[in-house]
């Protein structure tokens, strides 16, 4: 049977910490930033994880 190939855009979205957390980015901070306040714009700079629910299939994606 050949090697299972990752998903490269799971790859490229997250990272997994020495914990075994994954951790990700934030949505919402693209375009239209003159809307938002200065605190929520802070609050989206900084990184999220994926909910414990969800790790599962990311950590299928990335064959983890």
């Amino acid at each position: 049977m050949p090697k299972m190939k990752s998903r490269r855009s799971a790859m490229k979205h997250y990272t997994v910490t020495a914990t075994g957390k994954i951790k990700r980015r934030k949505a919402l901070r693209r375009h239209i930033l003159t809307h938002k306040t200065k605190k929520r714009k802070r609050h989206l700079r900084k990184p999220g994880f994926v909910h414990e629910t969800e790790e599962y299939k990311v950590k299928r994606f990335m064959l983890v």
